[in-house]
């Protein structure tokens, strides 16, 4: 290739995966909340997620073909071949009671293939000593933080790039080819005696070809599919008009030839696709190829883009499902070629800020584990977990099931795990703390852990709270002020925050006595309810009540703050005398007197005894200190003793750190096996566990290291925290697990965006645009930083600093370096997009 082009198609890699690693990989490619289609490891396009809910495994398909791009190959001696665009087939499904079932197995395929991943940029190298022409498929979808809505964009792009590696010119026709999957459902799939996969489709499925002078292409439509389904709607495949083109909007269907062999023959005859006539019988196929002569070592590109238009996403509330809430996305264009023309002449300027954005992190100085396990699990936000409602608010389940969503109303405790979304793209974080107090805090000040959809007449109908959600909101309120520096948005929430904490001191609340210990009904993460102090929720509530002090006072109620303050330092020392038992922190188990008395909203089982079962007790839990982690990114201190939040950390890995599982019992879901190795949920140190625990106690969950890794790193254990991060990474290796799907209740499951807070905990970075200071950690090298409105490096050589903003705005007022030194501006500093400053500490900073 040349090195001009080589250059402009240069994108940032993070890992690569060979061969034997290829298996499990599928990278979602779509906007947040527009759905999403993804890229396998060899190239292939799985997982058509476009419909408004989960479809894994679903691969809209005809009699005879499902989506793929296909080369046909014709050499000067007249010579030609067809190839699929993909690597081999992994042995896993070559056996089926049909034979194979791999999508379009029978088409010759590339032999050798690598994936190399730096998500959302995926780069698939296909190379074959029988084929003369070598691939590098390069597939997209914009990710730039900062920018929630360019990132929300139904639309992806393929970029095929072409070598001729022989020394005889070739006729390339590059054939992408999708079936009209209007109204397709998974539920439709009939298995044919051929060994083909067929989806039913309306039979009013039409494809039409369009030209419009700047884009050429195919659009999808249905007149059959009900207005009201999850799956009507428009897609469009198309490429650049000023390429040489050909198409055809229906394969032959005849039952007694191949469509397949019949596109072959046709290509065969002079490289050009030729019309076949349209059979209301099956569904309809369209195809559309890019034709090049490419010259001995010459390379070609052929860029090829998806868009869609799917309107009708349905309230998630259990048991309704029957009325609709809508999409961001489709509430900006009118149909999918609505939606390609405007997107498709800003894919270039899309895709130089999202690379910008990847190779940011990937040329930071981060350890190779964070970076891999911060960026690609920022896949789950692009996922049918997530979804926007036409108002741009942001919404999320739990994660994604086969082909329904889980648990849903954007659930407290499970995002109190996450600090992705905050610092990419802080708009959206503020979006979620609207619904939270604006719509799910009710009169006294009890929060709905899930609200329900639509948010005007079913956001309080789960009348459920959860302890560590509703005091975790909290923190994140003030989380959200800091980063955005919107004092208006807080003093608007401020009188339901604070409603919040007090229902804390209520009759029958969680520190009905006010003595700054939690010892009533706290339901949590663990979908059990705790009877006295834990360490767990205990946190979190320290956590509120520091935060909640700075936030009165800045809302003028100094009064609220001094309650605060003396109830944070009577909590605090309670918890490390109560609690805290020489190696971590474990349950007081208090035995209501009188279950009937505890307030309905605190337990969401009515018929569970309140006993000893499913408590803490004496375990050592692997995010005992989840709360002090948050304290530690929003720079809120120690909550507790510091060498005994470090002594428990450090008991965590050493006690619930395990390698090799072959002979653990695990009486819930496995997300480790055989000889990986993992932090377990809980373990049991001190003594013989109680019968029965809390329910996941013998498990391994991706979110909860995280946490335990990235609270392990702010307490000097960066060794053990970087192990423990590899280890998961390892579990997620593409031959075992899909490197951009970390499960739990779910694929994509959010607690895995704590993955975020390694990173932040290894750079030490806090900003505040109340205060406009900047703060990291001591470390030299280049680092990556964001701060959910702007993001950038900056560098650290002895006192030289150098500070660039790659994308936003930055007030600087002091830029501090902890334990090294200072830099204080005369005035506060704006920094615009592409600005870099450079200074020197000038200062002492004794700061730690």
């Amino acid at each position: 290739m040349p090195q001009a082009a080589a250059r402009e198609f240069d994108w940032p890699v993070l890992k690569s995966y060979g061969p034997s690693h290829l298996r499990r990989i599928a990278m979602p490619l779509g906007g947040m909340g527009a759905g999403s289609i993804s890229i396998g490891g060899c190239g292939d396009l799985r997982d058509f997620e476009l419909f408004n809910r989960p479809a894994k495994g679903f691969v809209p398909s005809s009699r005879d073909v499902a989506p793929c791009v296909m080369l046909h190959i014709r050499r000067a001696d007249g010579r030609t071949d067809l190839r699929l665009a993909e690597g081999p087939i992994d042995s896993e499904t070559w056996e089926g009671s049909v034979g194979c079932r791999q999508p379009n197995h029978g088409i010759p395929r590339f032999n050798n293939c690598h994936f190399d991943a730096a998500y959302p940029l995926a780069q698939v190298r296909l190379s074959d000593e029988q084929v003369p022409v070598s691939v590098r498929l390069q597939a997209f979808s914009p990710v730039i933080p900062g920018n929630a809505d360019d990132s929300s964009q139904p639309v992806i792009q393929l970029r095929y790039l072409l070598q001729n590696e022989s020394e005889s010119p070739l006729d390339v026709a590059t054939i992408a080819t999708m079936p009209n999957l209007i109204g397709m459902l998974p539920e439709t799939r009939e298995l044919l005696g051929n060994g083909r996969v067929r989806f039913h489709g309306p039979e009013q499925n039409r494809i039409e070809v369009r030209d419009d002078g700047k884009l050429r292409g195919l659009y999808f439509s249905s007149t059959g599919t009900n207005t009201s389904s999850e799956s009507f709607g428009t897609f469009a495949l198309l490429t650049h008009a000023d390429n040489q083109s050909s198409t055809r909007t229906n394969w032959l269907d005849n039952r007694y030839y191949s469509g397949l062999l019949d596109l072959r023959n046709d290509l065969d005859r002079n490289g050009q696709l030729s019309e076949r006539a349209h059979n209301s019988a099956d569904i309809p196929v369209g195809s559309l190829a890019v034709h090049h002569k490419i010259q001995p070592g010459e390379s070609k590109v052929v860029t090829f883009f998806l868009s869609w238009h799917f309107p009708n996403r349905m309230d998630w509330t259990p048991d309704k499902h029957d009325e609709l809430v809508g999409n961001w996305y489709t509430s900006q264009y009118r149909d999918a070629w609505h939606a390609a023309e405007l997107l498709v002449p800003r894919m270039p300027q899309l895709e130089r800020s999202t690379v910008q954005f990847v190779r940011a992190i990937c040329t930071s100085d981060l350890p190779p584990a964070i970076k891999e396990a911060s960026l690609f699990n920022i896949s789950s936000l692009f996922s049918e977990t997530c979804h926007r409602l036409p108002d741009g608010t942001f919404c999320s389940y739990e994660g994604c099931g086969d082909n329904k969503a889980y648990c849903e109303g954007s659930c407290t405790h499970v995002w109190n795990y996450d600090y992705a979304l905050a610092f990419l793209w802080g708009d959206l974080a503020r979006s979620m703390r609207d619904v939270e107090y604006r719509l799910a805090t009710g009169e006294r000040g009890d929060m709905a852990f899930r609200v329900m959809q639509p948010f005007a007449s079913r956001a309080r109908d789960f009348p459920r709270v959860a302890a560590d959600g509703q005091l975790g909101c909290i923190g994140k309120v003030y989380r959200e002020w800091q980063l955005s520096g919107d004092t208006e948005w807080l003093l608007e929430l401020w009188p339901q925050v604070r409603k919040s904490l007090e229902y804390c001191w209520m009759s029958g609340g969680w520190d009905a006595d006010r003595d700054g210990l939690m010892e009533g009904c706290q339901h949590n993460t663990m979908d059990v309810e705790y009877c006295g102090p834990n360490p767990q929720m205990q946190f979190w509530y320290l956590l509120a009540l520091k935060a909640a002090t700075t936030m009165a006072l800045a809302a003028g109620d100094a009064e609220f703050a001094t309650e605060c303050e003396r109830l944070f330092a009577a909590g605090r020392h309670l918890v490390d005398k109560r609690l805290f038992n020489g190696e971590y922190y474990e349950q007081e188990f208090i035995e209501p007197s009188d279950p009937a008395r505890i307030p309905p909203e605190q337990r969401l089982f009515d018929d569970k005894p309140v006993d000893k079962t499913h408590q803490l007790l004496d375990a050592c839990l692997v995010d005992q200190c989840v709360g002090q982690l948050m304290a530690h990114i929003l720079g809120l201190g120690h909550l507790g003793k510091r060498e005994n939040i470090r002594t428990a950390l450090a008991s965590v890995f050493r006690y619930n750190g395990k390698k090799g599982f072959h002979n653990h019992l695990n009486v819930m879901r496995s997300f480790v096996l055989g000889d990986e190795a993992g932090l377990l949920m809980a373990s049991f140190p001190r003594g013989e566990r109680e019968d029965f625990p809390f329910p996941y106690f013998s498990e391994v969950m991706s979110g909860f290291e995280y946490t335990a890794a990235a609270g392990m790193i702010y307490e000097g254990l960066e060794q053990e925290a970087l192990e423990c991060v590899e280890n998961i990474r390892a579990r997620y290796d593409g031959r075992k697990r899909n490197p951009f799907d970390e499960a739990e209740c779910g694929h994509h499951y959010i607690r895995a965006l704590s993955s975020w807070a390694t990173g932040i905990a290894w750079t030490g970075f806090r900003y505040s645009a109340i205060s406009k200071i900047f703060r990291v950690r001591n470390r030299s090298g280049r680092w990556f930083w964001s701060n959910g409105n702007a993001w950038g490096q900056y560098e650290i050589d002895g006192q030289r600093i150098h500070l660039s903003v790659l994308y936003g705005t930055l007030a600087v007022s002091e830029f501090v370096v902890t334990g090294a030194g200072r830099k204080q501006f005369s005035a506060s500093t704006m920094l615009e997009t592409g600005a870099t400053l450079s200074f020197d500490l000038d200062a002492p900073c004794s700061e730690t």
